[in-house]
Order: C-alpha cells, then structure tokens, then sequence
C-alpha cells in the first residue's frame, strides 16, 4: 500500500507504508501503463510504439487512490492506475550492483560435496509440485538427475517434453553415446572426456543437454559435473586481470567432421552481460580454432588465463561425480555446467542417447508453475 505520492512534470516520488521511497519517470510510466488501451488483458503485449508517446510526456497530477498510484498524463489527459505491489517489483530506482563478472539472483554456485539435485520419475511426470522443483534445481544449479524412468529408446525425449521442445541439430533430434568395452570400432571406446560445455561452435550455442543412459554394465565411466560459474569466480578471484582477458576477447570454435556441415563461432569464453552479470561459459577444447582476436602483446596472458581456468575446471574438487543407472538421466544449463565422463574398462557396455533443448522453455514452464496459486500449482 502507498502512503503518498508528490511529483513535478518529470517524475513521480511514491511513499510505501513502510516508509520506503521510490522514484518513477514520467516516460516510464507512461510506457509501462498497465490499461487496456496500452497492452492487450489476454497475454499483456504492449499495443503501442515509443513513437506513439509524445515527446513531451509529463505528469499533470498523481496521487494514492485505494492505496494504489494514479497518475494523469498531459499532453493526452490520460489517467492510468499502478498497483502498491507492481511498482513495488519493478521499481527501479535503487543502489544497482555494477560488480563484474557477478552472479545473478537465483543462482546457487557449488563445487564437491553437494548432493546431486534429484528428481523421481514417476513423481516429475504425474506430481506438479515434484516437477516444479525438479526444474527450479536446474535454474538455481544448473543440473539436476532424474531416476527411476524407462529403459526404452527415446525415452530422453519424454524428458524434454516435461518443459519444452528438443532442438534439432545436424546430429538429429537426438544421438547415441553407445560406446563398448574391447570395441571393433574406435568410435566406441572408452576413454575419459574433459569436463566441457557442447557444441561451444554453434550460435545460438543449445542451452540444454540432456542425457539418458538405457545400459551402463562397464566398470568406470561414471559422470562428472562441474559449475563453471564457480570456476569463473575463483579466476575472477584469484586472477582479475585473466578473467578479464578470457571475458573481454573472443575465442573460436569450429566443427567441420561431416559432409555438408562447417559450423563457427566467434565468442569469448566467459560471457557477460552490458553490466558485467556472468551469463554463459564455452570451454571445449576438442572443438577451439585458432584464437586470432587477442592483440599480440595479451596472447601470452590470455594463454596464461586460459590454463589456469582449465586447472580449475580438471581440479578433482570441483567435480560433482555419479554413475547413471539405466532408467536414469541428467540435464545440465550447457551454458553454465560442464560434464565430463571417466575412462573406463572391463566387460560390459554403456549405453546413453543425448539430445539438447532450450533453456528458456524450461524457465517458462517454471515460472508459470510458480505464477500458479499454491491449490493449481499442486
């Protein structure tokens, strides 16, 4: 609820019942109207341009009304009404952290020594309490197992259709991972992978990767899991000027094994926003091109910066390790967490299919489930 509301032509300063004090341009406001005639009640799309504001927005009166803000705008004599609690939200004026290579809210960073965020499958897929947390460890942590699912191929499609959609690449809507103990094939050995994000050569890069095991008799060939947020900030810590190089110039990827396919990208590999929030990691080093976008006096730092975060990243303190079983499955942020998988040998087989989703399915899922009242929700 608001207690007061002052204002001059340019702005509008409201008071809450606790006292606290916010400030809302005329503009903003303006652009922001919540009525009918500013954006559509079914899906709240705005209806207008910035053009269609006059240049000479202002406030000619604004007060508390039902405890909510009303507020005239002149030239067009138009009164508009803001809820205590929507400009409670969205207020804007506020001390804003200009940190760099921060974390943003929401997000829990980890190394060894969690536990390994869990969903049960019959729960996720019947339960939509069990589904919604399921999908909140994976935006708070960037991965998440599922266990107890079918042993039937394709199933890791049933997965991505808990939020979303599979996007299909050159690989197809999904792959194998069918690698055997004592192959004919080299393409099925069992040799240990370096934690890595996936396809690091692709723009948009996919943001989901989920992968399902259906056999995993071998001895070994557990799977590794490493937040490289958290890598990120002990650079960052340890070595500002090197997490600023690896941040602040662009590294290549390149993948040209099939006929027909020749994907690049140009894209450093700590990601940040305009104001400096860490978005996105690429690390894969089977798939780097030659970096040519570093000025020659920095190349040896920025080698230098890459190294160390590639210590990090194979430091055995930072891996989060399970062994699938059949029937169960991981999903992981690929632009946040890296997986790897442990050599391994003996009599047996292991058996995975993959395929990659988007990461904005899955967080609008989430947040209509959260949007939901508790009695819908459950």
């Amino acid at each position: 609820m608001l207690r007061s509301a002052t204002h001059d032509p340019s702005v509008v300063t409201i008071e809450f019942d606790d006292g606290t004090t916010t400030r809302f341009h005329a503009i903003w406001l303006r652009d922001n109207a919540l009525d009918p005639e500013t954006r559509a009640p079914g899906n709240g799309q705005r209806l207008i341009t910035i053009g269609d504001i006059p240049a000479d927005i202002a406030i000619s009166a604004a007060g508390v009304v039902n405890g909510d803000l009303s507020v005239t705008f002149a030239p067009e004599n138009k009164t508009v009404t803001f809820p205590a609690d929507w400009l409670a939200e969205h207020s804007y004026d506020r001390a804003q952290s200009i940190a760099f290579g921060r974390i943003a809210p929401g997000i829990t960073t980890w190394e060894r020594g969690i536990d390994a965020p869990s969903g049960e499958w019959a729960a996720v897929q019947s339960t939509r309490a069990a589904k919604r947390d399921w999908l909140a460890a994976v935006a708070e942590f960037g991965f998440a197992k599922l266990t107890g699912g079918p042993t039937e191929p394709e199933s890791l499609l049933k997965v991505a259709d808990l939020f979303g959609y599979v996007r299909e690449t050159n690989y197809g809507p999904y792959f194998e991972v069918r690698t055997e103990v004592n192959p004919t094939n080299l393409a099925y050995t069992g040799l240990g992978l370096q934690a890595h994000t996936d396809n690091p050569y692709r723009d948009p890069v996919p943001t989901l990767q989920i992968l399902y095991c259906l056999e995993n008799s071998a001895e070994g060939g557990d799977s590794i899991v490493v937040d490289g947020f958290r890598a990120a900030e002990k650079l960052r810590d340890e070595n500002p000027e090197g997490f600023a190089l690896l941040a602040g110039y662009p590294a290549r990827f390149e993948y040209k094994g099939s006929d027909g396919v020749c994907l690049r990208s140009r894209r450093p590999m700590i990601e940040l926003s305009p104001d400096g929030e860490l978005v996105g990691i690429r690390f894969n080093n089977r798939s780097s091109a030659p970096i040519v976008d570093v000025p020659f006096d920095k190349m040896e730092a920025y080698y230098a910066a890459y190294r160390q975060l590639g210590e990090i990243i194979d430091d055995r303190a930072m891996g989060v390790s399970f062994k699938l079983e059949p029937g169960e499955s991981f999903i992981v942020d690929n632009t946040r967490v890296l997986h790897a998988r442990l050599g391994y040998s003996g009599a047996g087989s292991r058996w995975l299919q993959g395929c990659y989703a988007d990461k904005d399915g899955l967080l609008s899922t989430l947040a209509a489930m959260e949007m939901a009242q508790p009695e819908a929700a459950e």
